[in-house]
């Protein structure tokens, strides 16, 4: 597992109703071409920006799987994890399965009902492009049972954790790799009971952010193609970002980490 960390981001995939339209609207809002995996592995589709691995595109296997982006944090030993997950007071959904070559998964339910992929590399390593254009930048755990979750994710992958905010007004634990909080590897808000770009329901779940060239002009975009959007472009200290549904529901963000406004909360 060269390169990635324990506990990092390393790919993200998102099921759909249907593919071949999921195909279309990520094509144009991402600039991303797509190599369909064959039929053995379910036609999952891999998204690839200027040839590089940017994320997949997965059709449902059955109604009830949920419309929607996950996330898959590397492990370097997936058994070993999913002890360590069981003991924390996380449910395993499946798994660990071997894919092939390509390295081995499982699907998690955290203590606080957010859902989450783990991947142990083998000849996929995961996201070829990152914070540019069309790549992954950020991920962050949207809860209300924080100090449960911040609990279990520092148990399972040992993250460090650090305070963003006062804690009331806005909560969120920026997460990082032991002793190494200069490359943080995901953030966890406490989910507000108003947020009007959570899911359905406002229950517990991951947002995922690509990046773009142009929040704005990517904002648009989604609009013309049938998505929609949540919560409008807005500066931040981290970006121009902005909350987005495609035209078949899913929720990511997109932002453009080129234009910084103001300075981040005190840590």
């Amino acid at each position: 597992m060269s390169g990635i960390s324990e506990g990092a981001p390393c790919w993200a995939d998102v099921a759909l109703p249907d593919p071949d339209a999921g195909k279309r609207f990520y094509g144009e809002l991402f600039g991303w071409t797509f190599q369909d995996q064959g039929e053995e592995f379910g036609h999952y589709a891999m998204a690839l920006r200027d040839g590089r691995n940017a994320a997949a595109l997965a059709g449902k296997m059955n109604a009830s799987t949920p419309t929607a982006w996950s996330v898959y944090l590397a492990s370097s030993d997936i058994g070993k994890t999913a002890v360590r997950i069981r003991e924390a007071g996380g449910q395993i959904v499946f798994g660990p399965d071997a894919v092939g070559d390509s390295g081995a998964m499982m699907g998690v339910i955290d203590p606080g009902g957010s859902y989450l992929g783990v991947w142990q590399p083998g000849s996929h390593t995961g996201f070829g492009v990152v914070n540019e254009p069309g790549g992954f930048s950020w991920t962050e755990n949207l809860t209300r049972e924080v100090d449960t979750v911040d609990t279990f994710y520092t148990r399972v992958f040992g993250y460090d954790t650090q305070q963003v905010g006062d804690g009331a007004h806005f909560d969120y634990q920026v997460y990082s790799p032991p002793g190494d909080p200069e490359h943080p590897v995901g953030g966890r808000m406490r989910r507000a009971e108003d947020d009007p770009a959570g899911p359905a329901d406002a229950g517990s779940a991951y947002r995922v952010y690509f990046a773009v060239e142009d929040c704005d002009a990517a904002a648009a975009t989604v609009r013309r193609l049938g998505g929609r959007v949540l919560q409008e472009p807005r500066d931040s200290p981290f970006g121009r970002m902005a909350v987005v549904a495609d035209d078949q529901g899913a929720r990511f963000a997109v932002i453009d980490t080129t234009r910084r406004v103001g300075e981040a909360p005190a840590r």
